[in-house]
């Protein structure tokens, strides 16, 4: 299992601190949680916060994008080239060619579900993709309880994925704790998405080995 601590639960008095010591602790990714105010509500931060994430990361950015007008995010974030930009299928009324510019772009494409969302609804663009996102809380706030049915969800994404396209990720965002990792890793998840778990646990290292299972 991969794991991808969001810093929307570091200090942001100390962000560079904070950045600095998921890398060192082991995460495989830096989650970054892009909201608007419009599509959830709540307003987080924008590239120049980013390319100091960026800057102090020693690890590839996964910028999750919770956005109306999710092309004019794409092309504000594009130029710090993180590892993936994942947009809600929710918000997009033409997902496909949004996921073709963020290939050009020299970026991996990912989709977002939110929780009341099917996996079905992206069945004929998941061949484009190199992740899915599933939203275990409602988006736009850190720090929610998981919601249970996701379980079944991904396990219905991961049947979808290995017979459409077995090379695309299944990351799993909110309420992610060693309490549920291995019930994800069962159904297929290969990424988990941890904000206050990892950061405020007494030891990030710790926190994030317990999810690596």
């Amino acid at each position: 299992m991969l794991v991808a601590p969001s810093v929307l639960s570091a200090d942001f008095g100390n962000l560079e601190r904070d950045v600095k010591a998921i890398c060192e602790a082991g995460c495989d990714l830096v989650h970054v949680d892009v909201m608007d105010g419009h599509f959830v509500p709540n307003l987080t931060i924008g590239p120049v916060v980013v390319s100091a994430i960026a800057k102090a990361a020693t690890k590839p950015l996964d910028v999750h994008l919770m956005v109306e007008n999710n092309t004019f995010f794409v092309e504000l974030f594009a130029p710090l080239k993180p590892e993936y930009i994942s947009f809600h299928i929710e918000e997009e009324k033409h997902p496909h060619r949004l996921i073709q510019k963020i290939r050009s772009l020299g970026i991996k494409p990912a989709i977002v579900l939110n929780p009341h969302t099917p996996p079905e609804s992206i069945e004929f663009l998941l061949q484009d993709l190199d992740m899915v996102l599933l939203m275990s809380v409602n988006p736009g706030f850190g720090g929610q309880s998981f919601i249970e049915s996701v379980i079944p969800k991904a396990a219905r994404l991961n049947e979808m994925r290995n017979r459409l396209n077995p090379n695309c990720l299944i990351e799993v965002d909110g309420g992610v704790s060693d309490k549920n990792v291995m019930l994800l890793k069962e159904v297929g998840v290969d990424i988990v998405v941890a904000g206050s778990y990892v950061f405020n646990h007494p030891s990030k290292q710790e926190a994030i080995k317990s999810l690596q299972v």
